[in-house]
């Protein structure tokens, strides 16, 4: 398995651990005051899902210019 597969992978996962996340934050809200690292809970997978999501966007165009570059 190449580096691609395995950062797409690894986003589809953080997308669940994000929504997961959320949900707590919303049932935690829902009890009263929630503690300060129930809030910051969906903050660590937002961030990866940021950075392996940016990586996927860009990954396209990188394959276009080689391609382009090549002639092939």
């Amino acid at each position: 398995m190449n580096w691609n597969n395995w950062v797409r992978r690894i986003h589809r996962w953080l997308s669940i651990a994000f929504t997961v996340a959320v949900i707590v934050n919303i049932v935690a809200m829902r009890q009263g005051q929630p503690a300060i690292w129930v809030g910051l809970l969906a903050l660590f997978p937002l961030v990866l899902l940021l950075l392996t999501g940016l990586y996927l966007f860009v990954l396209p165009y990188t394959k276009w210019r080689s391609v382009q570059r090549t002639g092939a």
